[in-house]
Parts: C-alpha cells; structure tokens; sequence
C-alpha cells in the first residue's frame, strides 16, 4: 500500500469525512462490480453502501497484512452473502454419502471458442447455491475452506456445489456451443 494510501486509512481511522469520501470514491465502482456479481443493480447498491458503512465502523480491525481493497472486497462479498440470504436463499447441506466427487476443482478448461461473457452468461443460469460457490471461487479465488466459513456451509457441500455447478456449466455451455454452431 502507498504511503499515500496509508496516510488517507488513517485519517479515516480518525473519523475524518473527507479522507472516508476520498476512499469511497477510489473504491465504489470495483465495490459496485463485485456485488452486480452476486446480486441485481438495485441490491448491489444497497449492499454496496452497507458494506462502506461496516467498513468504516469496524476500520480499526484492519491490517496492512492485506490490501484495503482485498479486505473491503471481503467486506462486500459477505454482504451481498447476507442479503441473498435473508432473501431465504438456502444453503441445504447435501447428502453427500452416495456420491463420489472428483476433487478436480483446478480443471476449468473450456473449449476456445467459447467466451469469458458466455461462461459467465452460463454461471448466471445455474441455481443459486451453486451460482455462489462457483463465483466465490471461480471468479472471487476462495477456497473451500473460506467459501465455508462465508456461506456457512460444510466444506464438503461447497465441494459438491461446485463440482454440480461445474457439470451444469459444461452442459450449458455445451449446448450454447452446439446451438451456435460454432
């Protein structure tokens, strides 16, 4: 981090407005992007205000172990979690006994001629419990173990989450990929 950059942390630590309008105004639109990952225009807004005002409340906590924006990113993802919750979105803890998944979590590869946009057009259409896990970790670069402990979920069922979410995602993009003819 700048000393700049330092400098203007602290004076927010201190409560000063403007330093807290400057560190809004450097991080709102990438804020803003990462909560339209998770949730609608509108609630993205929402979240993304609550998150500056978490943010500045609990500033103290913060370390320079991390960036600013890595931590308030954090910050934002959780909020985004808790309004999809609140929305009653169920994170069910799957029956996992019977099935056998491949731990292949670092296999991503799609075929060349299909698109960032199209992957990410894809990961909209997968059910929401999977759509979270896939973009915590796909997009967002969480592992399971974090992904757990943000969804509240056992690290075996964001496993199972993901590997699902991936295989409706080869589908989906299977099918774009055929239906195009590409």
């Amino acid at each position: 981090m700048s000393k700049a950059h330092t400098i203007l942390i602290n004076r927010c630590k201190k409560g000063d407005e403007k330093a807290m309008l400057q560190i809004y105004d450097l991080y709102c639109d990438a804020m803003f992007h990462v909560a339209c990952r998770y949730l609608n225009e509108e609630d993205a807004k929402d979240a993304m205000q609550d998150s500056f005002l978490k943010a500045f409340a609990k500033l103290e906590s913060f370390t320079e172990d991390y960036t600013f924006g890595a931590w308030l990113k954090r910050i934002v993802v959780n909020q985004c979690i808790d309004q999809l919750k609140k929305k009653r979105l169920e994170f069910v803890a799957s029956e996992i006994s019977d099935l056998s998944i491949e731990d292949d979590d670092t296999n991503w590869d799609f075929d060349s001629e299909i698109t960032k946009q199209h992957i990410l057009d894809a990961v909209e259409k997968l059910p929401s419990k999977h759509q979270i896990v896939v973009k915590l970790y796909l997009i967002e670069g969480y592992d399971h173990e974090e992904i757990s402990s943000i969804v509240d979920i056992p690290i075996k069922t964001s496993r199972t989450h993901l590997r699902r979410g991936k295989l409706q995602l080869q589908k989906l993009l299977k099918t774009h990929y055929n239906e195009t003819g590409y």
